[in-house]
């Protein structure tokens, strides 16, 4: 069995201000070892989220060690990553070292209207402070769509409590709330897909 999430964990600015109470508890080696990558299913991930669509450039929002931004660099992708943990961005660079990586929470992406062709959340979306502004944000940068990797709402070993992860109707109705045109929902063996048409 293994957990990767603690519902106690509260991190705090340099500012002092209180910000991501469901945060990912465990480091670099537990992001990447072999039972949780097994999980994640990157390479089908990687291939439903650019779906033969003209995608050139990629924002891996909550990048961590860079799994997800690997995989789309290995595939000759201009990928940039964001995320509010400097020790997880001190060393993404060894792993995707043609990337470029920020400092920066999912509501407030560091970057211009429609600056990637693609914006994906690996598992991140439910760590967010505020849903709505993270999905608003996400769109703002993004021309062709949003790929969105999630829990599914069950209790299970791996992965956040319950009450951590997202209800499928609340999505469905932030996802008409931020504006978006279209969305598909695809089941993986262990997690969801979701994709949005900005």
């Amino acid at each position: 069995m293994f957990i990767f999430y603690s519902s106690n964990l509260i991190i705090y600015s340099s500012k002092g201000v209180k910000m991501h109470e469901r945060r990912f508890n465990g480091g670099p080696e537990r992001l990447r070892s072999a039972e949780r990558i097994a999980l994640l299913e990157i390479d089908r991930v990687v291939k439903l989220s650019l779906d033969n669509k003209k995608i050139k450039s990629v924002l891996d929002v909550g990048t961590g060690t860079g799994l997800f931004a690997e995989a789309f660099a290995s595939r000759d992708l201009d990928v940039t990553g964001i995320d509010v943990s400097e020790s997880m961005l001190s060393i993404v660079g060894t792993y995707v070292p043609s990337g470029k990586f920020k400092l920066a929470p999912a509501e407030n992406i560091p970057f211009p209207d429609k600056s990637f062709d693609l914006t994906f959340f690996g598992l991140v979306l439910h760590e967010t402070d505020d849903l709505v502004a993270a999905l608003k944000e996400a769109r703002r940068v993004t021309v062709e769509r949003i790929a969105v990797l999630e829990w599914p709402y069950k209790n299970s070993e791996q992965g956040p409590p319950l009450e951590h992860r997202i209800k499928p109707d609340f999505l469905k109705k932030l996802i008409k709330e931020v504006g978006f045109k279209d969305y598909e929902k695809i089941i993986l063996k262990n997690l969801e897909l979701f994709i949005l048409t900005p």
